[in-house]
């Protein structure tokens, strides 16, 4: 993980270059957040970004029951599609351009796997999987999933710019995903020469690089593929394509108190996580009806400095 500083007089805070983490098949996923030097972009605290990949008849994506707490996932992909199911008895097909999120609560298990028609036929996978940690009084409700067609998304397009807000609130916009927090989720595309405002009502932001170059006016500096530019709070952020673009938009209003994450559990509590580890360990947590696999608990990491960073695996292990 590289992470770029840049002048104190500047608008972005932070350049974050996540290395490319190859899972086979050419699947390349790069992890935005967490990384050792920044924990969280407001709510937001683990970003995978993944593919683009095309897999043959029986291969793609095949991810074990595996538990969450403490946590709302989002998966939102640009390319493809994999069904999910969970243990309290949602099964949805997740497909490009729909908002798929689940809340964990109390603590769920989801899998996520290639399709009927895809092991038939292969296919492709492209996207994006954030978890959003909820606020400390709501970390123990009860778990739950939604789909929201692309269709209800709220899009607007204005000279070059395309914008869709996928997740919480942004450019006078709402998505009717049921978010927890104070946040945005946006997706961008702008062609050459286009420009774009960066809301400033979210008091953390970001924005990652999916494809393309950007500039922001007076920085110094071009912004490409996979790069995540945190910007400073109360910054007047303006981009500015020199290519076509597309970008994905993050951002919200940071927590009072500190979050704590461990493969896929994440608290304000230790005492928490350590319980949810053991429930694992001991199949106490309820199960997906139909499914026997489940991705073992891993082993705790050596004890460093940024244990709360680590993130020692992810279901996609």
């Amino acid at each position: 993980m590289t992470v770029l500083r840049v002048a104190p007089d500047e608008a972005v805070e932070q350049v974050i270059l996540p290395p490319a983490r190859d899972l086979g098949d050419s699947f390349k996923v790069y992890r935005a957040l967490p990384s050792v030097n920044r924990m969280m972009v407001g709510p937001f605290i683990f970003l995978d970004h993944f593919g683009p990949m095309a897999f043959h008849a029986g291969a793609g994506p095949n991810v074990r029951p595996h538990p969450h707490i403490g946590l709302s996932t989002l998966s939102y992909l640009f390319e493809g599609e994999m069904v999910h199911r969970d243990s309290a008895g949602n099964v949805e097909t997740i497909r490009a351009g729909d908002a798929n999120w689940m809340t964990a609560g109390s603590g769920i298990v989801h899998s996520e796997r290639s399709s009927a028609k895809v092991q038939a036929r292969g296919g492709s996978m492209f996207g994006q999987q954030i978890w959003v940690a909820l606020p400390r009084h709501l970390e123990e409700v009860q778990p739950g999933f939604s789909c929201h067609s692309g269709l209800t998304l709220p899009r607007l397009e204005d000279d070059g710019a395309v914008i869709t807000v996928i997740a919480g609130e942004a450019f006078g916009r709402r998505s009717p995903v049921p978010v927890h927090s104070d946040l945005m989720y946006v997706e961008v595309a702008l062609e050459p020469g286009a420009t774009l405002q960066v809301p400033a009502e979210h008091i953390e932001r970001a924005l990652f690089v999916v494809a393309g170059e950007i500039e922001v006016d007076g920085q110094t500096g071009i912004f490409g593929q996979a790069q995540l530019v945190v910007f400073k709070p109360d910054a007047e952020i303006v981009v500015r394509a020199r290519t076509d673009a597309h970008l994905m938009l993050i951002g919200g209003e940071p927590f009072g108190e500190p979050r704590h994450i461990y493969w896929n559990f994440v608290s304000s509590s230790m005492d928490r996580i350590e319980q949810a580890k053991d429930d694992w360990r001991h199949g106490r947590f309820t199960k997906i009806a139909g499914e026997t696999e489940f991705i073992p608990l891993p082993p705790d990491p050596p004890r460093t400095v940024h244990d709360d960073a680590a993130a020692p695996s992810s279901p996609k292990e």
